[in-house]
């Protein structure tokens, strides 16, 4: 079983496209059973966050048609999506795995959000029962490349996120934002980030909207701001100089009537729109009002771009230990393979050990336990000896790519015929592990 890996992201696809292949998330269970009814899909796991949506799959036949299943869930041509596209295999999907996990595929690199998005995504895809033995072992690797990214490189030593960079942005716009009257509507954790970076650069009050009122109180509270009944939201906002919107809504919740008439209330005061989520909450027919400025999450590159250059020099170091950790889980993985034949040819020569002792018990019988003893051990040890070379060659074949050959030539040495049902079951994960390693 291979790994394929098709999806588009922030540097492939403006907003309005991405926003089209976005899947909420409590539609995203029903979406993973879909991935997996594709022919060929054993395993499979969908990313969706505001900047990318990835389906990474474990294929039977190595060439699943996930743009089809990407086309259907978007109603998109394929001369719409597919210059948007990006599609890796094998090698190349755990590279592109890893680089994400780690913040380097990030708008904002080096932000930790992402690890975060991963495993949420794991847990989805765990309880639905859409990953397996492949793709856990893949992930679980991936989560240990990030960490080490991580702790062994600088990337992440200033906190940066979607959020962070979004404040940054209303600062250029103002000046500064102390003093601001801001409106946080959506009470996720993108819209908690950016309530504390506006807090403790002096914004003057903040009011927080949120379809569950009992999250906007539980953060009101956290802040020292004040919740708004999201019934409210339209009749309350004109309060605002800056609105930082980022819901799970699937359409607009802010038109181009909605602004015509908060400026009314202003009168005509500017109000400024920082649209951080995906679908857009803001319509873009909004900026067309004077007087209203409107940016979504594809206008905070620039600012993005710099935080990048900062980290350019530890960006080199971490994408060297990627290189290392693919060529390691490669390695691993085609160890793996060999496993069963390892298993049995072990069991095989285990079993005469211990059929020829038994032969010769009433021999032994009178012997001491600690002659009984040495006798065990020195007929195991025996045995350790014969099979380490095969053990070898079935490993090192493995990671040249000749491991098909290696158990085919074991497997006629010692008279294993039973090798090849064995590779229909790798067994024990962890025996494995242990013998990949």
């Amino acid at each position: 079983m291979g790994f394929q890996l098709v999806g588009l992201n922030h540097k492939t696809a403006p907003v309005a496209v991405r926003e089209r292949l976005a899947i909420p998330e409590p539609q995203l269970p029903e979406a993973l059973q879909q991935l997996l009814r594709c022919p060929g899909i054993g395993e499979g796991l969908i990313l969706c966050t505001c900047n990318r949506v990835e389906l990474l799959v474990a294929t039977q036949n190595g060439s699943a048609e996930l743009r089809t299943f990407f086309r259907n869930y978007g109603g998109l041509s394929a001369r719409e999506l597919d210059p948007h596209l990006y599609e890796y295999c094998e090698r190349d999907a755990v590279r592109h795995l890893f680089r994400v996990a780690a913040s380097l595929d990030s708008m904002v690199l080096g932000e930790t959000q992402i690890l975060r998005q991963i495993r949420q995504a794991c847990a989805v895809a765990r309880k639905g029962q859409t990953i397996g033995c492949q793709l856990n072992q893949l992930l679980n690797h991936a989560f240990a490349v990030a960490k080490r990214v991580r702790t062994e490189t600088l990337i992440g030593s200033q906190s940066v996120s979607i959020a962070s960079v979004a404040v940054e942005l209303a600062e250029r716009i103002f000046g500064s934002v102390r003093g601001a009257h801001v409106f946080l509507v959506g009470a996720g954790a993108m819209g908690e980030l950016a309530a504390r970076h506006l807090m403790t650069r002096g914004a003057a009050s903040l009011s927080i909207v949120n379809r569950t009122y009992e999250r906007a109180v539980e953060l009101a509270a956290k802040f020292g701001g004040a919740a708004v009944p999201f019934e409210e939201l339209y009749a309350t906002c004109h309060r605002a100089d800056i609105i930082i919107a980022s819901t799970g809504a699937p359409t607009a919740i802010f038109r181009r009537e909605h602004g015509e008439m908060f400026l009314g209330r202003r009168r005509n005061r500017p109000m400024f729109f920082l649209d951080i989520a995906v679908p857009r909450d803001v319509d873009p027919q909004l900026s067309k009002v004077d007087g209203i400025f409107v940016y979504n999450v594809d206008d905070l590159q620039e600012i993005a771009a710099a935080h990048a250059a900062a980290r350019c020099k530890q960006a080199v170091r971490a994408e060297s230990i990627i290189d290392h950790e693919v060529e390691r889980f490669h390695a691993r993985l085609q160890t793996r393979d060999v496993v069963p034949a390892i298993i049995l040819l072990q069991e095989h020569f285990e079993g005469i050990r211990r059929n020829e002792l038994l032969r010769l018990s009433g021999l032994l019988a009178s012997l001491t336990a600690e002659q009984q003893s040495a006798v065990d051990a020195l007929t195991r040890g025996i045995v350790n000896k014969i099979v380490h070379t095969p053990i070898m060659v079935l490993k090192t074949s493995a990671q040249a790519s000749e491991g098909g050959a290696a158990v085919a030539a074991v497997t006629r040495l010692f008279g294993l015929s039973a090798v090849k049902r064995a590779l229909g079951d790798a067994g024990p994960v962890e025996e494995a592990d242990q013998l990949a390693a």
